[in-house]
């Protein structure tokens, strides 16, 4: 009970913004109807399952979501993916098929923010994710056609589709076209006039009022010709888990990974109001409830709206209550006149899916991933070309993965080894590794990057060659490193038996505590015996330090016929740099200057 009344102290409504919040809920809800509906139409199921959706989603996702005015609600995105999921469904078992996709795909969104993975979201690529939402957009835009035109066509794909509306000769009805043109047109006008936030439902209902009084337009297939509206809303249920298959599951995956990462874009465009974090998990969790509750009213996919969000807040939204009042509101829609639903002309949800989809056209954000390179010109090319071509599934799969490969690409680019040497005034200076290690001395090298896989091989190949050195020695500075993939403790495992086997060792300098922890339970210091760790202190510097001075003494400790002057042995003169750099006092007199007090590292 305390877990709950905590819960509600946090989201009840404040009397100094329900006025706002019920101002704002009204236009919201009147987008949400047309915006409802041409998902479910997207999705290739009754519209009315759309506004199931519509009400259900602001009002869980408005209860739950850290993101205080993120509108969950249906996404083109989401019902597009539906649909290529459900085209390998039979035709019969299609609707059952969705709404236990929905369901299973909101499972997997609880469960990714329960796991704490939100932060992956960030692992989709901007130039990946560019390139996909844009091949979206541009499929629902040219998919959509036909219908705008009332054209029949079989086709493969969207591309197909729209080239056999325009160009099929004879296929497009007249009247449909007409209804389909005059909404489009009071979509691109309305904008423009204060009517601007009721736009769509203007297109929607202006031209389905014509072609209900006309009989000229007897030809314009209306909601009501591809399926019975029922009134009211249904009553919760589970969905069936026999039309459970592998095109269901995969698609629930699709629709995951797409709701996700457009939620973190909403949540990073929409801080809240009062100055509190966005906690990605939670909106995970929130996305993934209304996926449930959406299933279990037998709806259609729901997500963070890019769209519907800006909308709230440009109507006045200040806390999270405009969402869910406007899900309210959508219920008492659905109740009063669900009816109505039957007389809307399918041609206007085209119409407006097209002008959605010009919209989510993003050409500033394209130019700036051109912009950006060559690797990013070809990762976005290739999603928005598999987005257009493949499955929505499948080009999901190939996005996640692209992704992957470009984060792993420029992991093995951030690694970089970098020599530390003694400038003429004292100072140390970055270079360039050397090409080989030199006999009888220390070379301390800085690492900058990450070591897992990719940026392990990079390490591989940059750390220089002891060769026919002698008693090589190296100081290896790791610090800021957390972690350290298996194949970075092979890799730094094989250089210092390297290194041993010409006489030398390896040094670890900067070690973080858990890393040590980690190195230790790999078991490599035992097997190899040539790798000294040397644990990183809060001051910076000290433990190079500490590892260049136990370097110099390990050169000392044996008879070597290359052992430089002691007078000023290499190593010393590095210390000494390393001491008068950071502010250390280090004795000329060889000792090792344990009575000076660091003031550095």
């Amino acid at each position: 009970m305390g877990k709950l009344q905590r819960w509600w102290a946090g989201i009840k409504p404040r009397r100094g913004t329900l006025k706002a919040s019920v101002i704002a809920a009204a236009p919201r809800t009147a987008a949400g109807v047309p915006d409802g509906m041409a998902a479910a139409a997207l999705v290739g199921v009754n519209p009315i399952h759309g506004l199931y959706a519509s009400f259900a989603g602001p009002v869980v996702g408005g209860l739950t979501a850290s993101t205080k005015l993120m509108v969950i609600t249906t996404t083109s995105a989401a019902s597009l993916a539906a649909f290529s999921a459900l085209q390998g469904v039979p035709r019969d078992a299609r609707l059952s098929s969705l709404f236990l996709m929905v369901a299973i795909a909101g499972v997997l969104m609880v469960l990714a923010g329960f796991f704490g993975l939100g932060r992956f979201a960030s692992f989709v690529s901007q130039s990946v994710m560019t390139g996909f939402l844009t091949g979206v957009a541009v499929s629902i835009l040219l998919g959509q056609i036909p219908a705008l035109l009332g054209a029949t066509v079989e086709a493969s794909g969207p591309i197909e589709e729209a080239a056999r509306a325009v160009f099929g000769g004879g296929s497009i009805d007249g009247p449909s076209a007409i209804i389909g043109v005059a909404a489009l047109a009071l979509l691109a006008l309305l904008p423009m006039t204060p009517l601007s936030r009721y736009a769509a439902l203007i297109a929607l209902i202006v031209p389905s009022v014509i072609v209900v009084v006309s009989p000229y337009f007897d030809s314009v297939l209306q909601v009501g010709d591809v399926g019975e509206i029922v009134r009211g809303i249904p009553v919760p249920a589970l969905p069936s888990l026999r039309v459970f298959s592998l095109e269901v599951l995969t698609g629930a995956f699709a629709v995951a990974v797409i709701v996700l990462v457009q939620g973190a874009g909403v949540a990073q465009s929409y801080p809240n109001p009062d100055r509190t974090r966005s906690d990605q998990n939670a909106d995970f969790m929130a996305q993934g409830w209304s996926n449930v509750a959406v299933g279990l009213f037998q709806g259609t996919p729901v997500g963070g709206s890019v769209s519907q969000t800006a909308l709230n807040v440009s109507a006045g939204a200040r806390d999270r209550w405009a969402s869910i009042l406007s899900g309210v509101f959508m219920l008492l829609v659905l109740v009063a006149f669900s009816g109505l639903a039957e007389q809307v002309a399918s041609p206007t949800l085209a119409a407006i899916l097209i002008v959605a989809s010009l919209g989510a056209i993003r050409p500033n954000q394209i130019a700036a991933v051109w912009r950006s390179g060559m690797r990013s010109r070809v990762a976005m090319a290739f999603t928005f070309v598999a987005t257009l071509t493949l499955p929505v599934a499948a080009a999901v799969g190939i996005g996640v993965a692209l992704s992957l490969l470009l984060a792993a690409d420029r992991e093995a680019k951030d690694v970089r080894i970098v020599e530390m040497i003694e400038g003429d005034d004292g100072s140390l200076i970055e270079r360039s590794a050397p090409s080989t290690l030199v006999s009888e001395s220390v070379t301390v090298l800085n690492l900058y990057g990450s070591l897992f896989y990719a940026g392990a091989r990079t390490l591989e190949s940059d750390l220089p060659p002891a060769g026919d050195a002698e008693r090589p020695v190296v100081v290896l500075r790791i610090r800021g490193t957390a972690t350290v993939g298996a194949t970075a403790f092979s890799i730094l495992s094989a250089y210092a038996d390297q290194l041993s086997a010409r006489g030398g060792r390896l040094y670890l300098s900067g070690v973080d505590p858990e890393l040590v922890e980690q190195f230790e339970r790999s078991g490599r210091i035992e097997a190899t015996g040539s790798i000294t760790l040397v644990e990183a202190t809060p001051t910076i510097g000290e433990s190079t330090r500490a590892a260049v001075e136990e370097a110099n003494v390990f050169l000392l400790s044996a008879p070597s016929d290359s052992v430089p002057d002691e007078s000023d042995p290499w190593a010393k003169r590095m210390v000494g740099g390393i001491a008068h750099r950071f502010g250390w006092s280090h004795a000329d007199d060889g000792s090792d200057g344990s009575d000076a007090e660091p003031t550095d590292e």
